[in-house]
């Protein structure tokens, strides 16, 4: 079989719900990247709420962040590194609205840091954010947004995630890329016009001198629709959002809680 890129998402997908690696998993990776094969994470998080999760896959390649508004080569110098940022207007509009939203919080997302409002901070764990707690360099004002952030991060108390995302959408004249993360949290994610994981991937592909063909994608989100329908081999996963399934070429026969993602691998990949 000719060598494959396999993009993974990790909330609902290859991580469990209590936001883990299986050791079953691991080992299918490793062996997945021993056979030759390129394995990227191509996920919503930022950087630090994806490393510890990098680092036990042990992985080299460049790393999909911010639903591809950043993609770079964790802890190293690295000329293709690629990053495309939203205007950080966007983030004073969001703030405006915040209870327009139904925001538990809104935090603007940048390579190295975040900054979060503070209204609601009893409402999550302090761990979303990839930090024991929320400090007060954490803590959002407008006179700290001065530059352009990858992404704008919210949690919503509205019932429907994803009529909301329609409806900021529309609010913000589709100027804007609005999608829901994995996983059990109400979640919203916004990225620069253009900007997804198919992007960061199509960019991925041609710095590998690859094709759409040689790509295996999976995913569970609103999020992963273009990424599915870009791969030669588009993977829902079994829990995938009703949104996802219609798009993609397969269905993981497990859940991400029974290690939908290392079991199709192993199959397809391995035997």
């Amino acid at each position: 079989m000719k060598k494959k890129i396999i993009a993974l998402d990790l909330d609902g997908t290859l991580l469990n719900e209590q936001s883990q690696l299986s050791d079953y998993t691991i080992d299918v990776i490793q062996a997945v990247k021993k056979a030759g094969h390129t394995v990227v994470i191509a996920t919503g998080r930022p950087y630090r709420m994806a490393d510890k999760f990098y680092h036990q896959l042990q992985l080299e390649t460049p790393m999909i962040n911010f639903n591809g508004s950043l993609t770079h080569i964790p802890e190293k110098k690295w000329a293709f590194e690629q990053k495309v940022l939203i205007d950080k207007h966007y983030l004073m509009d969001f703030l405006k609205e915040e209870e327009t939203f139904q925001a538990d919080f809104i935090a603007g997302e940048y390579k190295n840091k975040f900054f979060i409002t503070q209204d609601h901070l009893g409402t999550f764990d302090p761990a979303l954010m990839g930090v024991q707690k929320i400090t007060a360099e954490n803590l959002m004002r407008p006179d700290l947004i001065t530059d352009d952030p990858h992404s704008i991060l919210m949690q919503t108390r509205a019932e429907d995630k994803y009529a909301l995302a329609d409806q900021m959408k529309d609010y913000f004249k589709n100027q804007l890329e609005i999608n829901t993360w994995g996983g059990p949290l109400n979640i919203l994610e916004t990225c620069a016009k253009g900007v997804s994981k198919a992007s960061a991937l199509t960019y991925l592909l041609d710095h590998y001198k690859a094709s759409p063909q040689d790509l295996i994608a999976f995913g569970d989100e609103q999020n992963d629709i273009q990424m599915l329908q870009l791969a030669g081999i588009g993977y829902a996963m079994k829990n995938a959002s009703d949104r996802l399934i219609p798009v993609a070429d397969r269905m993981t026969q497990y859940t991400n809680e029974l290690d939908g993602v290392a079991r199709e691998l192993e199959n397809l990949l391995l035997n």
